[in-house]
């Protein structure tokens, strides 16, 4: 089982979004920048996360999307599903015909360990990533390095 870059990308935005919402609506083009995400990439994820109503998108001046609940009530495992990514660990993406055409003697422990992840998932808000001291850490970080940037670029000009 792996979870794949839209997975892992769609996370890191829904987080970082939690993370800077208390200001208002958040561009996609700052979450682009703090987060080394495309912009063409977000707005595909967005769509999606839009169509799942995970995300409210504010149109105008200083627009950008919210989050469509509270960050407590948006599971790890929802953003992943909104996005359609599968957190399934068997080989036979759950079909049961993984061993010619037949099920293999370990499909239901791989579907079990499926169950498991995306159980685990489930239990994890974004409000409980936002309280995490690491990842205010790393919050902080970047926007450090994107002030130190900013003043570098304003003084070239």
């Amino acid at each position: 089982m792996r979870l794949t870059t839209k997975g892992r990308y769609a996370v890191t935005a829904m987080l970082d979004l939690a993370l800077h919402s208390e200001a208002g609506p958040v561009s996609l083009a700052d979450i682009s920048e703090r987060q080394g995400i495309s912009l063409s990439y977000l707005e595909q994820l967005f769509s999606k996360l839009r169509r799942e109503s995970l995300v409210i998108s504010v149109r105008g001046p200083g627009g950008g999307y919210r989050l469509a609940q509270t960050s407590a009530m948006v599971s790890v495992a929802a953003v992943v599903d909104a996005v359609n990514e599968s957190l399934d660990a068997t080989k036979c993406n759950g079909a049961g015909d993984c061993q010619d055409g037949q099920i293999c003697i370990t499909h239901h422990l791989w579907q079990d360990l499926s169950g498991q992840i995306h159980e685990f998932l489930s239990g994890i808000s974004l409000a409980d990533l936002v309280a995490r001291q690491d990842i205010q850490a790393v919050c902080r970080r970047q926007e450090s390095e994107l002030d130190l940037q900013n003043i570098v670029c304003s003084d070239l000009s």
